[in-house]
């Protein structure tokens, strides 16, 4: 097994930001450490625009989507391989915890700063849960971009864990910090043996000059 390496950042560690950080990641619902995936009957509806076909996933890298329409599905399965992304087992040490912490009380309504040096981002946590998700993206060869993620509601699940329902994502340019898009997104989820899984997804955004509205529905989950 190949080690990682942390990233090298000359930020002292703040072990009390560590604590505050590792709480909110272990209080964020995640599918089981057993989890080997779930198929579904997937209907997209862009716009008023139906797709039917069915779902199978196993892991971020593991979607299988089948719809009648190539584009509706690559974006799809996109969808997909976020939510396997965000929900799939890990640990903290292998995600946030192998960076540099610090924190700073602002007064913030969505609650304590917390600096993750190396990874050009900062997150916000509230009541041991993660309100805000902040990052710069530049790639060589790529546009730079960055996006805040601002969760508006949450759910907590049988596992007394937190699982988000609601949150509204603003993509904007960090050279000008000219706002390029809003995504507006709306989760709910079934319980299907020790797992929550995804039941319906809309999304609202702005594409093209107007206003679209997406929905993923989900239906006859069953666990692989």
């Amino acid at each position: 097994m190949s080690m990682h390496t942390a990233p090298q950042s000359t930020v002292a560690d703040d072990p009390k930001a560590r604590e505050v950080m590792r709480q909110a990641f272990e209080k964020t619902a995640r599918w089981p450490k057993d989890f080997n995936g779930f198929t579904a009957d997937l209907t997209v509806n862009i716009n008023g625009k139906v797709t039917t076909g069915p779902v199978m996933v196993k892991g971020p890298r593991e979607v299988s989507v089948q719809l009648g329409d190539a584009e509706v599905q690559k974006w799809a399965q996109e969808q997909l391989g976020m939510i396997a992304v965000h929900r799939g087992p890990r640990s903290f040490e292998e995600s946030d915890g192998k960076y540099s912490l610090t924190m700073e009380e602002d007064g913030h309504p969505f609650g304590t700063k917390l600096d993750i040096h190396g990874s050009n981002s900062f997150y916000r946590i509230k009541d041991n849960r993660i309100t805000q998700i902040n990052r710069k993206m530049a790639h060589p060869g790529m546009t730079p971009f960055a996006f805040s993620i601002n969760v508006e509601e949450s759910s907590i699940t049988q596992d007394q864990k937190n699982l988000t329902t609601k949150y509204t994502v603003y993509y904007y340019s960090p050279t000008d910090g000219k706002l390029n898009n809003v995504e507006s997104f709306t989760d709910t989820h079934v319980r299907v043996g020790a797992a929550d899984l995804p039941a319906t997804r809309r999304i609202i955004a702005f594409e093209n000059g107007q206003v679209i509205v997406k929905n993923l529905t989900f239906a006859n989950h069953k666990l692989l």
